[in-house]
């Protein structure tokens, strides 16, 4: 294994701050991740099948707790740095998959609003992918007799042929007009479209000449020319991450489920079947979002048929090439890595810096296993929490013994929580950068 880098005091913060309050961090996912290798491996080889013009689909399914949200973060951190442009969102009561009052038209718009590449990973990166894609479109034309405008409308034709690509490749061409004449007006009204933010045919046809806006009917192709775009503009495809599907198992009217259910079997055959081009999507959720035969995708039958498990699958051979990865529990082996490498962050990359030897955290965790039994590993938020306020305590108090605190800390059951949970990846695997 490589040697441990140290850690910036910025970023060692921010992962500190993000794991007590039992968020997962936005940066140095790197740092923390153990186990999870196969599951990484399978999600490489999607993002490989992306950049090659592909299409792929997974759900990440876990109990509460169980890392989802790391985990997905990780898969976005990867595809950024293999050039991928990725969107995120969690759906809530405002954002659906399906809706005809505006919450798949919210979903989008927070999908858009998070738009990352490696160069801007914390969203935002909308304006900058369609000036590349003018940036490097005025390149090639400087070598041929064919203007810029031509150059773009070239490029962008194939565009048309999918639903309201008409409409996109015009408002393309219309931000590089805004672009070229200094015009921000135009530039803006181009992005504001982009983003979904018109509220009214009217409005969008009076600022750019188009037809239609993207609504709850519409958000979905809009998806996929964003995949087609950002492959033009030069990066190797988009990844969509959506979390908390468990938000469509909630619902309470039995239409509205079948509703959004029957929108995800339309994006699940179109990446299976091969309808879409350069797009994956990766949707994290629980066992009961998965397999309840009434309110889960089991509830919904053309689902469970394509999202059954293999049956030749077991503990001792798995299979990742399906749909679906369920994430097993750590192992204490993971759990004591993970508390290492905590440990290691804490100390800003510093081995001599250090709180607690390695015998502290076999006796942390003996203790966290006598008052939680397997959920301190299984899902352990609550223990991170726990060994971080116990290092806090620490190094604020010279005379503070671990072996003392650790017969005084109360850790209370983590019943619900955010998952944050890790896994190691191999150094052969993926390089990150700090």
């Amino acid at each position: 294994m490589a040697v441990r880098p140290e850690i910036r005091k910025k970023d060692r913060d921010t992962i500190i701050q993000a794991l007590r309050a039992g968020v997962v961090p936005r940066i140095g996912l790197h740092l923390i991740q153990v186990g999870r290798k196969l599951e990484v491996q399978a999600l490489l080889s999607d993002i490989e099948r992306i950049s090659e013009g592909g299409s792929t689909i997974r759900f990440i399914i876990g109990e509460y707790g169980s890392g989802k949200t790391f985990f997905l973060n990780l898969v976005r951190s990867i595809a950024m740095e293999k050039g991928l442009v990725t969107a995120s969102a969690d759906l809530n009561p405002s954002r659906r998959l399906y809706s005809t009052s505006g919450q798949a038209k919210s979903l989008y718009m927070e999908l858009v609003r998070n738009l990352s590449t490696r160069t801007k990973p914390d969203g935002g990166a909308l304006v900058g992918i369609v000036e590349k894609f003018i940036s490097n479109t005025k390149k090639e034309a400087k070598g041929s007799s064919v203007s810029v405008e031509e150059l773009i409308q070239q490029k962008l034709y194939e565009l048309t042929e999918l639903v309201c690509g008409f409409d996109f490749a015009h408002v393309i061409t219309q931000y590089y007009q805004g672009f070229e004449t200094g015009n921000d007006e135009m530039k803006n009204n181009a992005i504001k479209w982009l983003r979904g933010e018109f509220s009214t045919k009217t409005d969008a046809r009076a600022a750019l000449g188009v037809r239609n806006i993207i609504d709850d009917s519409t958000y979905y192709d809009q998806l996929k020319l964003l995949a087609k775009f950002v492959r033009l503009a030069g990066y190797s495809g988009l990844l969509v991450c959506m979390d908390e599907m468990v938000n469509i198992y909630k619902l309470a009217n039995t239409v509205g489920r079948s509703s959004n259910y029957e929108q995800l079997l339309r994006i699940l055959n179109d990446c299976l079947q091969g309808n879409t081009e350069g797009i994956g999507f990766v949707f994290g959720g629980t066992p009961e979002f998965y397999l309840d035969t009434r309110r889960g995708m089991f509830s919904y039958d053309a689902l469970r048929s394509r999202l059954a498990q293999n049956t030749f699958s077991s503990d001792k051979y798995k299979d990742l090439s399906g749909p679906v990865i369920q994430l097993e529990s750590l192992t204490p082996e993971d759990l004591f890595v993970l508390l290492s490498n905590i440990n290691y962050v804490y100390a800003g990359g510093k081995k001599e810096n250090e709180l607690v030897p390695d015998e502290a955290l076999d006796v942390f965790m003996q203790y966290c296993s006598n008052r939680l039994g397997n959920n301190y590993f299984r899902t352990p938020r609550t223990t991170i929490t726990a060994f971080i306020n116990m290092l806090a305590i620490l190094e604020q108090n010279e005379d503070a013994r671990w072996q003392e605190l650790i017969g005084t800390i109360e850790i209370e059951p983590d019943v619900r929580g955010v998952e944050e949970s890790s896994g190691l990846i191999e150094d052969e695997l993926v390089s990150f950068r700090l």
